[in-house]
């Protein structure tokens, strides 16, 4: 059925005179399309066509058809000068056509009567509308590229300069996403499908769906941001398709160089979480800088026939943190310990009176779980009280209830930083973090039919951070929070060539692979849960190492399910240990792809009538689970595709386009 209608339609539109099919250059390239007349306003064949780089000095060639239509494709984007000469006119010129990617410039020409010595020089005005394609697109040259203002030069931040682009509140953990990829919907679908193309070929993580390397914007010649009918060879998104080309040489030396610095000397204070030193460092705001450096350079290495570009960006990034958490009282912490009680202020009871007190949801009264039921509101079983009643001593639960492992833990919280109950402890720290990239691009004019490129490009980074808690990790201070460290490779090749076989056959193959690579640490190892008393945590096997996350309640601030920083729903401590704000994994990405992730364990507490801190010192745990995702089988995926496309043409008001798209 779709054969029968592309040949029908076809057929009406040869009967129509259409007349000519026009081939347009893919992602990678673009094209110069036109109508050349007489004085009459005849259609002139046969009239010959010089097309030029002003760059590189290489030129193609082609005639018009019988509809004095021409059409000169897969052009690499620069600015072009067009030479048409017909016998019995003078010569046409037109200087300072500018090419885009994935775009089509239509100069049209009218001859005049005189010698071919003689030559009209004329200017191209700029079309008022598009009407070589249907998509809806904003294109970005590399004067706007390198000189909008966009934050840390984040490519990927150019999406949003578009309509109907909206940023997501969150973002992937430090650890996958170094690159810094945002969270982006293009006319409200999910930002997984958006796809990124550098060079023509694809540079979209599939798992995460998020752009693996996130170009220099030094290197950028273009970008291209297309919303809607973009073409078929796209037909894998279902958002928005980015677009980006690399620089490429030409016939002079050019260069460029850049540095740009941000330190904390200019940031404000947060008068909630920085409203005095931190005991450690002694500063108000911990210590944060960011400085991008680098340059680039392209020339000949042939002139007229072999060009280079390259191009280097570093980028070195102290972020700083402070985390504001909920940890246990100076009272809970002294009394509450089997170690410590008999010398505390209440010798033989874990005093947790305070939690009555802060208007925590529930009232933060404490139920022995050893007896009654759980029906109604704390139901029917004991509450915790001292020798003196529940109205003098609420909350205080003997010493023999609280477990040795409870204990162990409570010994390795930090001193609070206030006497309240809730947000009373401050932690700042500061993680480091490197990017170290390069771009390198070869381009070869074999001859006037033939032309080929070549692109490599590598990003390095290197991050880590710190627990806020120390030895009982939590919140770090690493990029967004991070706790633990990440080095991650991300690597890209593109290359293809172009071959003219006539003035209507022309072939173009393009071959890319790109590679993801993040491979994550815990920030500590060893065998903590074991030295707690906890047993079958740490085993013998290497990705058991560490601490396990203890999560209180439900949290919004760090996520799986810890308790809030805020003590929200009664939760008066903070999650803490490994796994948050990030992801423990290697997860190595080839278009291409193997996974690897790493296993941790968990605790889950549930609340002794809305009290998570009684519940993990009587140790009430509501859930204790090993999450371990191990995939050790390398993937190999080869995506193949095969695209047809024609543009058929009646006149310069009407346009026909037919795209089929097989993968």
């Amino acid at each position: 059925m779709k054969k029968s209608l592309l040949a029908v339609v076809a057929t009406l539109a040869l009967l129509c005179g259409l007349g000519t099919l026009r081939a347009f250059g893919q992602a990678v390239y673009g094209s110069i399309i036109g109508t050349v007349t007489d004085p009459s306003g005849a259609a002139v064949p046969a009239a010959k066509v010089t097309v030029t780089s002003q760059t590189k000095n290489t030129s193609v060639e082609t005639t018009t058809n019988d509809s004095g239509n021409y059409s000169v494709t897969h052009l690499i984007p620069d600015v072009y000068t067009i030479r048409v000469e017909g016998t019995g006119f003078k010569v046409l010129e037109f200087k300072d056509i500018i090419v885009n990617a994935d775009a089509a410039a239509n100069v049209d020409g009218q001859f005049q009567v005189g010698s071919n010595s003689e030559q009209v020089e004329v200017t191209a005005e700029a079309p008022q509308l598009k009407t070589d394609r249907a998509d809806v697109a904003i294109e970005f040259n590399s004067k706007y590229v390198e000189d909008l203002p966009i934050l840390n030069r984040n490519f990927t931040s150019f999406e949003l300069l578009s309509p109907g682009t909206q940023k997501l509140s969150w973002g992937h953990a430090a650890t996958e996403n170094p690159q810094g990829s945002q969270q982006i919907f293009v006319q409200g679908q999910h930002f997984s499908g958006t796809a990124y193309e550098l060079d023509g070929t694809d540079n979209q993580d599939p798992i995460l769906g998020i752009i693996v390397v996130n170009p220099n914007l030094d290197a950028v010649t273009e970008t291209k941001v297309a919303l809607q009918n973009y073409d078929a060879e796209f037909g894998k998104a279902v958002a928005g398709v980015v677009t980006a080309q690399t620089k490429s040489g030409s016939n002079d030396i050019h260069g460029s160089g850049f540095w740009f610095r941000r330190s904390d000397a200019n940031q404000a204070r947060d008068p909630f979480t920085q409203f005095k030193r931190d005991a450690t460092t002694g500063r108000f705001i911990p210590r944060a800088r960011w400085q991008q450096f680098g340059g680039s350079v392209g020339g000949p290495v042939i002139k007229n026939k072999l060009f280079f570009f390259g191009d280097y960006q570093g980028t070195r990034q102290t972020s700083g943190i402070t985390n504001q958490l909920t940890i246990p009282t100076s009272l809970a912490q002294s009394t509450c310990n089997p170690a410590t009680n008999p010398t505390s202020a209440t010798p033989g009871f874990c005093n947790l009176s305070e939690y009555t007190k802060a208007g925590i949801n529930g009232g933060g009264q404490v139920y022995d779980p050893s007896t009654g039921t759980t029906v109604g509101n704390g139901g029917s079983r004991t509450q915790f009280c001292g020798p003196a009643g529940c109205v003098v001593q609420p909350n205080w639960i003997p010493i023999t209830k609280i477990s040795p492992q409870a204990g162990a833990i409570l010994a390795l919280f930090p001193a609070p930083s206030s006497t309240g109950v809730l947000n009373n402890f401050l932690g700042s720290g500061s993680g480091p973090f490197s990017q170290n990239s390069f771009d390198t691009r070869i381009d070869f004019a074999a001859s006037s039919t033939l032309n080929v490129f070549g692109r490599f490009s590598l990003d390095y980074f290197s991050l880590s951070g710190k627990g806020t808690l120390g030895a009982l990790g939590g919140p770090g201070s690493g990029l967004l929070g991070l706790s633990g460290s990440s080095i991650t490779h991300n690597y890209s090749l593109s290359t293809g060539f172009t071959k003219t076989l006539s003035t209507s056959l022309l072939t173009d193959f393009r071959f890319g692979w790109f590679k993801y690579n993040p491979q994550t640490q815990k920030p500590d190892g060893g065998a903590p849960m074991t030295a707690f008393g906890i047993p079958n945590a740490n085993t013998g096997d290497p990705k058991t190492a560490g601490l396990g996350e203890f999560q209180l309640g439900s949290d919004i601030s760090v996520g799986n399910n810890g308790a809030p920083n805020n003590g929200g729903v009664g939760a008066a401590v903070s999650s803490f240990g490994d796994g948050l704000g990030g992801r423990i994994q290697f997860q190595p990405a080839r278009n291409l792809q193997w996974g690897h992730r790493f296993g941790r364990v968990g605790l889950g507490f549930v609340p002794t009538r809305r009290c998570f801190v009684a519940s993990a010192l009587c140790q009430q745990p509501g859930a204790c689970q090993r999450q371990q995702r191990c995939r050790t089988a390398e993937t190999l995926v080869l995506l193949w595709a095969r695209h047809l496309s024609s543009n058929l043409e009646a006149d310069p008001k009407l346009r026909l386009t037919l795209g089929d798209l097989h993968s």
